[in-house]
């Protein structure tokens, strides 16, 4: 039986990874894995200061929990406990919960083995921050997106007036700066691009540019 084909879209909170993940997912007729939703059901699952919480307790607390997907491109859900997970973990503290968790090893040994369990089932378009580093380093394309922070920061402003929900440019760009510093400097699993990767800064390059891109560089 052939390994499932594995598709990694690494890169910083607002780089667009989770719409070129679904685009790319959604032309390969593949599964979407938005690993950074289960890093950010997993940080609500445990609470405020869950991360404070013993190793020990984590890591009991984590046998509780349980990850499936279904559809596949745009339309893949992904379920906790058999339940679809919604727009309930998209706000800027659960993402900041998520950043939080990310550093422990409990957290990303547990986390890494279930994403290795939904590859082995599924055909993955797997986004996230450590996919091409660590979760999938067979995969057979892997792309780091990139852009500046004030642009980034712009974009996710954007995404919640949209949403209509209170957004401030400024500590938005400081909030996405501090998340930075510790996705990139965190003693596990850092962020950076694996040394295969495609690297595509999309700071001044269109949603279309980006995708075309992706598409030309699939082997």
């Amino acid at each position: 039986m052939a390994p499932n084909r594995i598709v990694t879209i690494d890169g910083p909170a607002g780089v667009g990874k989770s719409t070129m993940a679904k685009l790319l997912a959604a032309k390969l007729d593949i599964a979407y894995l938005d690993t950074g939703a289960m890093f950010r059901a997993t940080a609500l699952f445990l609470g405020e200061n869950g991360w404070k919480l013993p190793a020990e307790e984590i890591e009991q607390k984590l046998k509780g929990l349980r990850f499936a997907l279904s559809g596949s491109g745009s339309e893949t859900v992904l379920h906790m406990n058999d339940r679809p997970i919604g727009d309930e973990i998209r706000t800027e503290k659960v993402g900041m919960w998520a950043s939080n968790v990310a550093v422990l090893p409990v957290i990303r040994t547990f986390l890494k083995q279930s994403q290795q369990d939904l590859g082995a089932r599924f055909d993955l378009v797997a986004e996230g921050r450590d996919m091409g580093t660590v979760v999938f380093p067979e995969a057979t394309d892997k792309f780091f997106l990139d852009a500046t922070v004030a642009v980034r920061a712009k974009r996710r402003y954007d995404q919640l007036v949209e949403m209509n929900s209170p957004a401030d440019l400024e500590e938005l760009k400081e909030q996405i700066a501090a998340r930075d510093e510790q996705d990139r400097n965190r003693p596990v699993a850092p962020l950076r691009p694996a040394e295969d990767a495609v690297v595509v800064d999309t700071s001044d390059l269109s949603r279309e540019d980006v995708f075309q891109v992706m598409l030309d560089s699939l082997k």
